[in-house]
């Protein structure tokens, strides 16, 4: 494989050429209109403390080959007190850097005038300035043959740009102020390239809030506008998508970011400081930049992160001690592959974890890998050689348990950290990158997969620099490309490191930035709420997948640095998780007046969700259920069912044993028996009356009945015995009057009468007793009056 490699590198030599030129040409595009947005650079460098300093603006080609017309410009400015005269720029060419380490050393120092600098190429290369007032900067352009160069064998060679003159306290002409690159130097194909792996990074912040609204859309809200920024024309992930899709690179996405620009493209609500919100207007972009996207990626490999990048080595540290932590992570990596392949229609890799920084230890390779991933992407910086190798291993290591290392290299990673805005700094950064690459390229002829891996966001500035450092490299004779699965099943250098560093050796000042063990409590707490809520909606789809990315979204490893917004966010997830749940409640109650032995209180169910609640039951209890039962005991429970928008008023049978004031206790509970929601509690005051005292007045009311009816009889007796014509009828009056005589006609008809009674059947007003007499006893003690 080697030597077809070198066979196939002699034969592109000319196509390398011309893929490096042309490279230039697209990047620097892109590179000069990120360059005209920026504010003006000052062209004095602040920071030396050279009479003159130098800058370079611009050199090209970053790789130059034989025939070629190296041009450097830039700018010179006057610090000092004092005019400079009888000044010149000109090009100063060391020897070789033969190692990575020189040539970091070498970056260092820069601009110091202690070091050396190599010989001028004078002569008519140089540029002339008969005075330099003080504070004035002035252009220069250099433009030397590489053949005048003196550069003799492959490598790295120094370069330095100097500005030699005198001033009047120093009459002689000396070096004033001098600014170094690298100049890498590699004509022909290399005999053994090296395969590079560039990682390409769209991840961005936490955009959205789990907030959506009532419609059948669910409308998402989103924490403010940036993310349009972002992607509009000029911002940061345009400028991502634009200089990387003309890139061989391996890209990696987090969900997260795709989700939020998809929910853009329809109807989506911004929220404002006040708690209201405004109507999103840019679908629009949000619709081309994913399309860009999708065109981009169509034909590369696209590593898909867990959703919104949880941030592992906090999980490591602090969240795996909180319950339920980890599940999260296999949560967010479970909708990672479904979320790039809806929105991007491609299949991603979902076997790489990102720990930041690339920084291991055994506690964070034991999480990365918990949710399915088997390959860690690190970073040498971390994962050091301890052993005696002479040159950069391959990135793909063995560590154990099935489990790959993937060891970016630190000096290429991070070559484009930092302020990137003035073109004096991306110069140098482009220029050591592709120096630190030739630099490990000619360490050994054995063949090797390297891998960068940069920082997560690069700002615009910064990716533009990546860009063209990329463009060259890829154009280069000493390097091919190759994806990130393939870096990670190349062989393994047998010398290479494979012990995964302790937990005391994790930096430091990572570690503080890290969340909390508050925020995974929260997170945890927010999850049992949602548990607890979703399990009594019709429609749990609508609660579940905002709330559940919410989540995701609160162990973000964008909260890095951001710690308040942090805790903001996850409290006001919490918050409105409670609002909606509050939501669903018991309507309070005031006092109830129970007369009688037994009545039905009402209690009442509110849903103003607009989904409706099921499988929650209504439990009512007698805190004095020797008082007061509840459907014959201390509590019933009664199941709940409401529709959206809708209130339920639940009936219970209550019985009273005694009078008084008994507390009565409602509470909503899901199936599972865990409470829902506040109780509402009520006093209902028994007004029931005792037996023996209902005893007392209904054997009043039968004896008042008893002596009317023992009355009447009485009259309709006397009544009778005065229309009786036997005999007088002693009427108690004086004895002495005489008797009334009758006429002999009555008398006759009489007792006609008389007989006509005798032969007729015995009739209900007949003076006969119809009760038996009233006894005079009390009642016994267990006699009971029904009403």
């Amino acid at each position: 494989m080697a030597e077809a490699a070198d066979i196939q590198g002699m034969r592109s030599s000319p196509a390398r050429r011309w893929l490096r030129r042309a490279g230039a040409l697209l990047v620097g595009a892109p590179l000069l209109a990120g360059l005209l947005q920026l504010p003006a650079a000052a062209p004095a460098q602040a920071a030396s403390s050279d009479t003159v300093s130098v800058s370079l603006d611009s050199l090209s080609p970053s790789v130059p080959a034989d025939g070629d017309t190296l041009t450097v410009s830039g700018t010179v400015t006057n610090n000092g007190k004092q005019a400079v005269t009888d000044a010149h720029v000109g090009l100063h060419v060391s020897r070789p850097l033969t190692t990575r380490s020189a040539i970091g050393s070498a970056a260092r120092q820069s601009d110091d005038l202690q070091t050396s600098a190599g010989p001028e190429i004078g002569g008519k290369y140089v540029e002339q300035f008969d005075k330099l007032a003080p504070g004035v900067a002035q252009h220069f352009t250099l433009a030397v043959p590489v053949d005048k160069l003196g550069l003799g064998e492959h490598g790295v060679y120094e370069l330095g740009v100097a500005l030699s003159g005198q001033t009047s306290a120093q009459p002689w002409e000396q070096m004033l102020g001098i600014r170094r690159t690298f100049l890498p130097w590699q004509p022909e194909a290399a005999g053994t390239p090296t395969r590079t792996t560039y990682l390409w990074p769209l991840i961005s912040t936490v955009h959205m809030t789990a907030k959506t609204g009532a419609g059948e859309q669910q409308t998402p809200v989103f924490l403010n506008d940036d993310l349009a920024k972002d992607i509009a024309p000029g911002g940061r992930l345009e400028q991502m998508l634009a200089l990387g899709k003309e890139l061989d690179v391996t890209w990696v996405i987090d969900p997260d970011l795709l989700a939020s620009v998809d929910a853009m493209t329809r109807s989506y609500q911004i929220q404002n400081d006040d708690g209201t919100t405004t109507a999103g207007t840019h679908q629009a972009v949000a619709k081309q930049w994913l399309a860009d996207l999708q065109k981009a990626v169509a034909d590369k490999e696209v590593v898909a992160l867990p959703f919104a990048d949880p941030d592992l080595a906090s999980l490591a540290h602090t969240g795996t001690s909180v319950t339920g932590s980890l599940s999260h992570l296999k949560d967010a990596t479970d909708v990672a592959a479904t979320t790039v392949e809806t929105v991007l229609h491609v299949t991603p890799t979902t076997d790489f974890a990102w720990p930041v920084d690339g920084a291991v230890d055994p506690s964070i390779v034991k999480v990365a890998t918990s949710a399915g991933a088997d390959k860690v992407i690190a970073r040498s910086d971390s994962l050091r050689e301890t052993g005696s190798l002479s040159y950069t291993p391959s990135a793909a290591r063995p560590v154990g348990g099935g489990t790959t290392a993937v060891v970016a290299d630190a000096r290429l990673s991070t070559a484009f950290e930092g302020d990137l805005t003035k073109a004096d700094s991306t110069t140098l950064a482009v220029q050591q990158f592709l120096a630190q690459s030739l630099a490990l390229n000619l360490q050994t002829s054995r063949q090797r997969a390297i891998v960068v891996a940069p920082q997560r966001m690069p700002s615009a500035s910064q990716a533009q620099a990546m860009a063209q450092a990329i463009a060259m490299l890829q154009g280069s004779t000493w390097d091919e490309t190759e994806n990130l699965s393939a870096a990670a099943a190349a062989k393994p250098d047998p010398g290479a490191t494979t012990r995964i560093p302790s937990t005391s050796a994790y930096p430091s000042s990572l570690r503080r930035q890290e969340l909390p063990r508050s925020a995974f409590e929260q997170i945890a707490r927010t999850q049992d709420k949602l548990d607890n809520f979703q399990v009594v909606l019709t429609d749990r789809s609508r609660v579940a997948t905002p709330f559940g990315r919410a989540i995701n979204r609160g162990m973000s490893t964008s909260w890095r640095g951001r710690a308040a917004e942090g805790d903001s966010f996850r409290q006001g997830v919490e918050s409105w998780l409670d609002q909606l749940s509050d939501q669903v409640k018991l309507i309070d109650k005031s006092e109830t007046k129970l007369s009688g032995r037994s009545a039905t209180i009402p209690v009442t169910v509110q849903n103003n969700l607009v989904q409706g609640v099921d499988h929650l039951v209504l439990r009512l209890t007698s805190t004095m259920p020797t008082r007061l039962k509840i459907g014959g005991k201390a509590y019933a429970e009664r199941p709940v069912a409401v529709n959206g928008g809708h209130s339920q008023s639940v009936k219970f049978t209550t019985s009273a044993n005694a009078n008084g004031r008994v507390t009565v206790i409602a509470q909503l509970y899901t199936q599972d028996g865990q409470e829902y929601g506040a109780p509402v509690s009520f006093d209902v005051k028994v007004t029931e009356v005792t037996p023996t005292v209902m005893l007392v007045i209904g054997g009043g009311v039968l004896l008042l009945v008893l002596a009317g009816f023992r009355m009447y009889t009485q009259r309709k007796r006397a009544a009778a015995k005065e229309t009786d014509g036997d005999g007088p009828e002693e009427t108690g009056e004086d004895p002495g009057e005489p008797e009334n005589q009758d006429d002999p006609g009555d008398r006759h008809q009489e007792e006609s009468d008389a007989r006509s009674r005798a032969d007729d059947p015995e009739q209900p007003s007949d003076p006969t007793p119809d009760t038996a007499p009233e006894s005079t006893d009390p009642s016994g003690t267990s006699e009971r009056v029904d009403r």
